[in-house]
């Protein structure tokens, strides 16, 4: 099975650099999105890196638009995405490809460590009933139900991905591999994980934690999938209004800010109407009410 790796980035030279050098040695195209950075990053993959294919953004369209346009250019029959922060393993494309020889299978998930301590990062995402969204694994915990890959360390085939129409180029960052994920799912693809299939996730998200612009595209994400997959028309809507409800008030409460509100009617309205039904087996219904707040308090 041929492979592209597909790394969106936005002015992180540097750290695309060692993701690069790891992705370098592994059997397949590289195809690096670059999203109008202004840190030199197009010069440095031309002096550097000049097998790898780069396609330059005018502007910063976000991450799951910048894969599309990736995905646009290849013809190979899987694109596994790498975040430019994850430095993968020696073997790391045979292993997250390896399960698409099932033709059931449209996506993998691999597993990301945090630096250091090895501890794991994410083993693709979970889903309570109420869509929210889990780093599977995270920290030594028992992985729960696989839903989808986390777009940071996946494999996709790439007949599935097209047929689907890739990612929604609304969600700008955050939420979108669950979209993606559950459209795959109601079009009849399943998940699977490829535990050999490992990066260590370097860290620096692009939006920062927990700052405003973080907030926003979270908040916004948030409200377009609760609306798109009818979670608040569903038997979880009053888990969902209870949890959202918790983290709206926390804004107002530690950062005087009603963003996290205001970027959900954003995402709502941005989902339009038509709201499709949540594919079987999608979410893990052993996360508990407790287990989910539990979840949010540590990431607050």
């Amino acid at each position: 099975m041929t492979a592209d790796v597909v790394i969106p980035t936005w002015n992180a030279r540097d750290m695309l650099a060692r993701a690069l050098r790891a992705v370098a040695q592994e059997p397949a195209g590289v195809i690096v999105v670059d999203n109008a950075s202004e840190d030199g990053t197009a010069e440095l993959i031309r002096r550097e890196f000049p097998d790898v294919r780069l396609v330059e953004l005018e502007r910063n369209a976000g991450f799951g638009a910048a894969v599309n346009a990736g995905v646009a250019t290849s013809t190979a029959d899987a694109v596994v995405l790498v975040n430019n922060d994850v430095v993968v393993e020696a073997g790391f494309v045979a292993s997250i490809t390896a399960p698409l020889a099932d033709p059931a299978v449209g996506m993998v998930a691999g597993l990301t460590t945090m630096p250091g301590t090895g501890a794991v990062d994410g083993f693709g995402i979970e889903l309570d009933r109420g869509l929210a969204a889990y780093n599977r694994g995270r920290g030594g915990t028992v992985p729960g139900r696989l839903a989808m890959p986390s777009g940071g360390a996946a494999a996709y085939r790439r007949a599935a991905f097209t047929s689907v129409g890739g990612f929604d180029p609304r969600l700008f960052a955050y939420g979108e591999d669950v979209d993606l994920g559950l459209r795959l799912r109601a079009a009849g693809w399943r998940a699977a994980e490829a535990p050999d299939a490992r990066g260590v996730h370097l860290g620096g998200a692009t939006a920062g934690v927990d700052s405003p612009w973080q907030r926003e595209l979270a908040g916004f994400a948030r409200g377009f999938l609760l609306r798109r997959w009818g979670v608040l028309a569903s038997a979880a809507a009053p888990r969902a209004a209870l949890v959202d409800g918790l983290v709206v008030g926390w804004g107002l409460a530690r950062h005087r800010t009603v963003v996290p509100l205001t970027a959900r009617v954003r995402g709502w309205r941005a989902a339009g109407p038509g709201r499709r039904p949540l594919p079987p087996d999608a979410v893990d219904p052993g996360i508990s009410l407790a287990e989910a707040l539990g979840r949010l308090v540590r990431s607050r």
